[in-house]
């Protein structure tokens, strides 16, 4: 009988996971001797943090790698250990290559079971106060900055076609170039949010138009990471929409939301 698979959220940033993981996940974790992770250096950073019982070596950590070799991962739980995939911060398989191995555990008959903790992206939706009845992710979005213009005004255009908010991350490191971008090419009206930090001590999570973004932008957020959302305004909507025809609204509104994207944002 094979063992279960648990998906185990870790902390966002430098914190202790007793400030942002329940009880009953840190008792999962702390049950477990087989970990997969993409990093077994921060894997076992985590497992000390989190206070697991075992000797760190006792621990046996595998690497999901660039091509991970699923089968091989799973075999331990397939044969009836219980084992943890975990992420390199926030929810594993959200914009993380973790999926691949959720899959194929799946296939293989493996029990799944999700743990709670945190997930940025989630987060910052919940924050934002913008459409959280459907929504998109989109990972990351062209670095080029013409290409990036583009996609910024059509995620714009799906949020007013969809009545829909459209979510993306960027390398730190480029938060405020993805921030300029974004107050050049939107409509004023459009709302736009970018949280930071989230979860830890210098968490910040604003929305606003981009009219008032671009009348005061703040600080920046070079180096810290962030969620960046946005939603177009009724008014973008009726545009891109052209003449109003009557419509039975459940032919194209959806209370299911569109989760898309690829990435290592958390």
């Amino acid at each position: 009988m094979p063992g279960t698979l648990w998906l185990i959220p870790v902390p966002l940033g430098p914190c202790a996971p007793q400030d942002c993981l329940p009880a009953a996940t840190l008792g999962a974790l702390r049950s477990i001797d087989y970990v997969i992770a993409e990093s077994a250096r921060s894997a076992r950073a985590f497992l000390k943090s989190a206070g697991h019982p075992m000797p760190l070596q006792a621990i046996e950590i595998r690497e999901i790698g660039p091509q991970p070799d699923v089968a091989v991962l799973l075999e331990p739980i397939r044969a009836g250990r219980h084992g943890a995939l975990v992420s390199e911060a926030g929810a594993p398989c959200v914009a993380d290559p973790g999926a691949v191995v959720v899959a194929a555990a799946h296939a293989l008959g493996i029990p799944v079971r999700p743990a709670v903790g945190p997930s940025a992206l989630l987060l910052a939706l919940m924050a934002s106060g913008l459409e959280g009845q459907r929504y998109s992710f989109h990972g990351y979005l062209p670095v080029d900055l013409a290409e990036l213009e583009r996609a910024l005004t059509a995620l714009e255009a799906e949020s007013a076609r969809r009545d829909a908010t459209q979510i993306w991350i960027e390398a730190p490191y480029r938060n405020d170039r993805m921030l300029a971008a974004g107050l050049r090419c939107l409509q004023g009206d459009t709302r736009l949010c970018v949280a930071t930090d989230l979860t830890l001590p210098g968490e910040s999570v604003r929305t606003a138009t981009v009219a008032r973004w671009r009348s005061a932008p703040g600080a920046g957020f070079d180096r810290q990471p962030s969620v960046f959302l946005l939603q177009a305004s009724s008014a973008s909507a009726n545009r891109s929409r052209g003449p109003r025809r009557e419509t039975n609204r459940a032919t194209h509104r959806s209370a299911s939301p569109a989760v898309r994207g690829n990435s290592n944002a958390r």
